[in-house]
């Protein structure tokens, strides 16, 4: 509530959404690569029962994360520096990749993408396998 009230303060309503774009731009693509390839990956484990393994499950997620954050990794570069500049520096997240690209270059849009990768294949598999198992546990309770 404090940090609202100092964004509220400093720079208006508008500061609290500040980089709502580059959210967008990130999470728009990023779930389809994260959904798709899950899918399809599935899709291709699937046994002649329609089945898919545990390893299966597990491997489908693991890489459906990894898909993600190479998809959506320089939105939230942009994003993470608009959102944390001191108020004034940047007009929009144009002028954040144009700044980006002129002081640091195009390598910069995937500053972080070595440990998003290492925690994106064991964090999403877990997920992925969490949710198979919630699913079968609520199919086997008729929900």
């Amino acid at each position: 509530v404090d940090c609202a009230k100092k964004l509220f303060k400093t720079g208006g309503l508008g500061s609290l959404y500040r980089g709502w774009e580059a959210t967008l731009l990130r999470d728009v693509p990023g779930s389809i690569a994260y959904f798709g390839v899950n899918a399809a990956l599935k899709e291709k484990f699937a046994g002649a029962d329609g089945r898919v393994s545990s390893l299966g499950i597990l491997t489908a997620g693991g890489v459906a994360g990894m898909m993600n954050w190479a998809v959506a990794i320089p939105p939230d570069v942009l994003k993470s520096r608009y959102q944390t500049a001191p108020e004034g520096t940047y007009k929009g997240i144009i002028d954040v990749y144009r700044k980006l690209m002129v002081e640091e270059g195009p390598r910069a849009l995937f500053k972080g993408i070595g440990p998003a990768m290492v925690r994106a294949f064991p964090a999403n598999a877990a997920c992925f396998f969490g949710v198979d198992i919630a699913s079968r546990f609520l199919e086997n309770l008729g929900i």
